[in-house]
C-alpha cells in the first residue's frame, strides 16, 4: 500500500530535506499543490484533507491555519514550527522520551516534531530527572551552538549572499539576549523541569550541525552523582535505540574536543559525559545534526511510525 504525504512548505530549509528523502521511496506517494492555485485556500483544504498524512514546514501562525483546514479524522499531521510542541492534546515526536512514547506517536493523529536545540537539551535532561539524579527544581543552564542553516533562509542568506542587505562577517556570534527562545518553553516540559531553564544559544560560520552542553555541579547536587552515574543513567535509558547512541567512559576520557559538525547528514544523536570522578563536576553534551536529528530526519522518523513504516526508512 502507497501512502501519500502533502509537504506544506516543500520550498524551505526543513522541506525540502524531508522531500529530498522522500522522493525515491516506494511505500510513498508526495503530492504537491497545482503553483497557479498555490493561494486558492479550497484547493490548499482540498490536498490537506485528501492525503494520508501532513507535514508542516511553515511558520507558526501558518501552521494553525493549516491545521484549521483539516477536517479529515484520518489525516495524520506532524508540525515542524514550534505552534504545538507544548500542547496537551498533540503528541510531542521525539520517539525515544520514555518507553511509550513511541507508541504514542503510532497511534496519533497530531505530532509535533521536536526543536533541534530542544532534541539536544531533553535527551541529556529527561533520563536524569526522571531517574531521580537531576532534581526537576534544580537551575539549569544550557550553552549550544548551531549552523546557521538552523535560522532559515534569511539567517543563510545573511552568511552565504554577500550581496545581502544584512550580510554579516560575523564568525561566531551569540542571541537570544532576552532569554526568550522559543525552545525553552519544550525543554522545560519534556526535560522533566520545574522552572524555566537559563538557554545561552549561539551562532557559528558553519552551515549546519550543533552541540548541545548542560553544565552540572555534581557536589552540590543531593546524592552528589558521579560522571559515572550519568552516564550509566543515559546508557540505560537509551539501551537499543537505532538512532540515540551514548558514548562510553572510554571513548568520553579520550577526547580533546568535539565537532559541532560530527553528525551532519544523518539522524543520529550522540550524548557525551565529560568530567573526573570525584571532581565534582560534569558537562552533559549532545551532538546532532540541526537539520537532520534536529528537524527533517526526526519528521521522516516521525512520518514513518505514524505510517505504520519501518521506523529507520530513509534515514540510514
Amino acid at each position: 500500500m502507497v501512502s501519500t504525504v502533502f509537504i506544506d512548505g516543500e520550498a524551505g530549509t526543513t522541506g525540502l530535506q524531508i522531500r529530498q528523502r522522500l522522493e525515491s521511496r516506494g511505500d510513498l506517494k508526495l503530492v504537491s499543490i497545482d503553483p497557479a492555485r498555490r493561494k486558492d485556500p479550497a484547493a490548499r483544504a482540498e490536498l490537506l484533507n485528501g492525503v494520508d498524512a501532513v507535514i508542516l514546514c511553515l511558520p507558526d501562525a501558518a501552521a494553525k491555519e493549516a491545521v484549521g483546514l483539516i477536517d479529515n479524522p484520518y489525516v495524520k499531521v506532524i508540525d515542524a514550527s514550534t505552534a504545538y510542541r507544548t500542547a496537551p492534546d498533540w503528541v510531542y515526536g521525539f520517539a525515544e522520551l520514555d518507553d511509550e512514547q513511541r507508541a504514542r506517536i503510532v497511534a496519533a493523529k497530531r505530532i509535533s516534531n521536536p526543536g533541534c536545540y530542544a532534541t539536544g537539551a531533553i535527551a541529556l535532561l529527561r533520563p536524569l530527572t526522571m531517574a531521580g539524579l537531576l532534581p526537576n527544581d534544580w537551575p539549569v543552564t544550557i550553552n549550544a551552538v548551531s549552523g546557521y542553516s538552523g535560522g532559515g533562509k534569511s539567517m543563510i542568506a545573511e552568511f552565504e549572499d554577500s550581496s545581502a542587505a544584512n550580510y554579516t562577517h560575523d564568525n561566531f556570534r551569540i542571541y537570544a539576549l532576552p532569554l526568550q527562545h522559543k525552545h525553552v518553553p519544550e525543554i522545560q516540559k519534556h526535560g522533566g523541569l520545574a522552572f524555566r531553564p537559563i538557554f545561552a544559544p549561539s551562532v557559528g560560520r558553519y552551515a549546519q550541525g550543533m552541540i548541545v552542553e548542560i553544565p552540572l555541579h555534581l557536589a552540590l547536587i543531593p546524592g552528589e552523582p558521579e560522571p559515572s552515574h550519568l552516564r550509566e543513567a543515559l546508557a540505560e535509558h537509551y539501551a537499543g535505540e537505532r538512532f540515540v547512541e551514548v558514548a562510553s567512559r572510554e571513548e568520553s576520557e579520550a577526547m580533546t574536543g568535539l565537532d559541532p559538525e560530527g553528525l551532519n547528514g544523518t539522524n543520529q544523536l550522540k550524548l557525551f559525559v565529560f568530567g573526573t570522578e570525584g571532581g565534582g563536576q560534569a558537562r552533559l553534551v549532545a551532538l546532532l545534526d540541526n537539520l537532520g536529528k534536529g528537524a527533517s530526519g526526526a519528521a521522516v522518523q516521525n512520518l514513518n511510525l505514524a505510517l505504520g513504516l519501518d521506523e529507520a526508512a530513509s534515514l540510514t
